[in-house]
């Protein structure tokens, strides 16, 4: 037993001895790993804030910013007075969900019926037809929504929308244009300039809590700053407006298909009016005839007829072939290749005899105009007119311009017909507009301008932060022009232009009543025109007038179309202030007794 107990100490004893050496070793392996661990740590640490900073940061960023872009408004289109031609506003369609209804749903009707304006069994019967999304009103303004608000009912969802306004309605849309459901220009302005008229788009990241709610203070101040800038026309609505009233009331008189009325700034070539009859409500343009859209000064063609004699008659003093001083024998009836050629009046005035090119005018005399044209050789007078432009486009910042038609060169220098007919200005065709820049060459010594109805995009500044191109040619010679200019003068004075006359004031003017060509053939349909170029002494301006298909036995250049450039003059004249050049024409003198 002794011996058992002896082994068992000695046993013990030892394991006593050796237990401290296995501790430490153990110990010193698990301080090794945490070193390891924490250098790995380490590590991972300088790893993560320098090499992977700055990805990191970008997914946090990410992660807590959402891209924002707020509601834009399209920019306004005003005129030179700065009045709102089209602006973009607000709306709102009034949703009801009667499942959410807190009220009675006869409540509900008889406390909105009264706004949204419709009668309470009318709206009662409509809240039976679904439980939710039933669109009650639309296109409600600012103060109705206030007022719907204000009545505290569950169940009502309001949705914004864009709508866009024109003020002036019909009296400017075949220029504006109209935007469709979708906010994009289909006509007008509103088409050749939306990328003008769309805002700069401005969108940032902003911060949202974690119930999805906005924070305010981290929404950058530049976001909620509104695009301030316009489109600005060369138009006066004030003139628009006149002009619409004269061209109506003679289209009404003689049963007219259409006019136009264009007023053109000789300097620049800007429009101050443009009128197109019929026109269209662009609020309405789904209810409106297509052709309506496009505005027929620019789109459709018609021959001038004699309104284009004095461009003939600029041509010609150009060329050196003919002299101010000329004479020609008018004998009223002629014929050129076989063809019959006589002045409108021929039936009663028969042969004028010698006429000076002044005369040639003021009776708008084509046997005259041939005679003149006849002296400059076709291929010369050809590469005139081309280089006025006829058979171009005149490049106006307006859509859907249609280039003028005119004849081959093989063609018009090998058939005298040709010539002698353009002479008094039919066999070729161009547009309103184009006509009216052709005579703002001659008020203004020759230069060939660009028409043009806009301005520029401006800010609230009114700097430009945009403008058109606007390219000017001098063609013609100014001597050329102003004899040609004083012609007009006695056309209006003592020739077929006198209903034009104002007292007091001096204009030069030109009438033209030429047939309409329909299927390659002349009809008895007629078109008018007169043009005037005002004032005489120092031109300022050009006002032409058309009217297409008048009906009557009296319907010519000079009583439908002349009343309607005297009229809109004498309202230039009380817009501008212009003073009389003969005041005692307007307040003659009392007579000495």
């Amino acid at each position: 037993m002794a011996t058992t107990t002896s082994r068992r100490s000695e046993a013990t004893t030892t394991a006593t001895k050796t237990r401290p050496q296995g501790t430490t070793l153990r110990l010193l392996l698990v301080w090794v790993v945490l070193i390891f661990g924490e250098l790995g740590l380490a590590a991972r640490l300088v790893y993560l804030h320098v090499v992977e900073a700055p990805v990191l940061l970008a997914k946090a960023r990410a992660q807590q910013l959402t891209p924002l872009r707020p509601f834009s408004a399209r920019r306004p289109i005003v005129d030179r007075l700065n009045n709102i031609l089209a602006i973009d506003e607000s709306v709102y369609t009034l949703y009801v969900h009667p499942y959410l209804f807190n009220q009675p749903a006869e409540v509900v009707a008889t406390q909105l019926a009264p706004i949204v304006k419709r009668s309470v069994s009318d709206l009662t019967q409509l809240f039976k037809t679904a439980e939710s999304g039933i669109p009650v009103a639309y296109e409600l303004s600012e103060q109705v929504v206030d007022q719907i608000k204000g009545l505290q009912l569950e169940g009502l969802d309001l949705s914004q929308e864009r709508q866009r306004l024109y003020p002036q309605a019909d009296l400017t849309s075949n220029l504006v244009g109209y935007v469709n459901g979708d906010h994009e220009g289909q006509a007008g302005l509103e088409y050749s300039l939306q990328k003008q008229l769309e805002p700069v788009a401005r969108s940032a990241k902003v911060s949202f809590d974690g119930q999805g709610v906005l924070l305010p203070d981290r929404v950058p101040l530049n976001l909620i700053r509104a695009d301030d800038q316009k489109l600005r026309l060369t138009l006066d609505t004030r003139l628009q407006r006149a002009a619409r009233a004269a061209l109506k009331k003679q289209l009404n008189h003689y049963r007219a298909l259409r006019g136009t009325v264009i007023v053109m700034d000789v300097q620049d070539g800007s429009l101050l009016a443009l009128v197109s009859e019929p026109s269209y409500d662009p609020k309405r343009y789904y209810q409106a005839d297509p052709e309506l859209y496009k505005n027929w000064a620019l789109s459709d063609l018609y021959e001038p007829g004699s309104t284009f004699k004095p461009i003939n008659v600029a041509i010609a003093l150009e060329t050196g072939r003919v002299q101010p001083d000329n004479v020609f024998y008018d004998e009223g009836k002629i014929a050129v290749g076989g063809w019959p050629i006589q002045n409108n009046d021929y039936a009663y005035a028969g042969s004028r005899g010698p006429l000076s090119i002044s005369k040639i005018l003021e009776y708008s005399s084509n046997v005259g105009m041939v005679h003149i044209m006849q002296q400059v050789k076709p291929a010369v007078y050809y590469d005139w007119l081309a280089r006025l432009g006829i058979g171009h486009k005149v490049g106006s910042d307006l859509p859907f311009e249609t280039a003028g038609q005119f004849k081959p060169k093989a063609q018009f220098t090998s058939y005298p017909i040709e010539p002698a007919t353009t002479a008094f200005g039919q066999g070729f065709s161009m547009t309103p507009l184009q006509m009216t820049q052709l005579h703002a060459l001659l008020a203004n010594g020759g230069k060939l301008v660009t028409p043009h109805v806009v301005q520029g995009v401006f800010n609230s500044a009114g700097e430009a932060t945009w403008k058109p191109d606007l390219p000017v040619r001098q063609v013609l010679a100014p001597t050329t022009t102003q004899a040609v200019v004083s012609m007009m003068g006695n056309v209006v004075s003592r020739g077929t232009g006198k209903p034009a006359q104002i007292p007091g004031y001096r204009l030069g003017g030109k009438t033209g009543t030429a047939q309409k060509a329909v299927g390659g053939q002349y009809s008895s349909a007629r078109i008018t025109s007169f043009v005037g170029i005002f004032p005489l002494e120092a031109p300022r301006y050009v006002v032409l007038s058309v009217v297409d298909e008048p009906k009557g036995d009296d319907a010519y250049g000079s009583t439908v179309a002349a009343p309607v450039v005297k009229s809109v003059i004498e309202t230039l004249i009380t817009l501008e202030g212009i003073p009389p050049s003969h005041p005692a024409e307007v307040h003659p003198q009392p007579k000495k007794q």
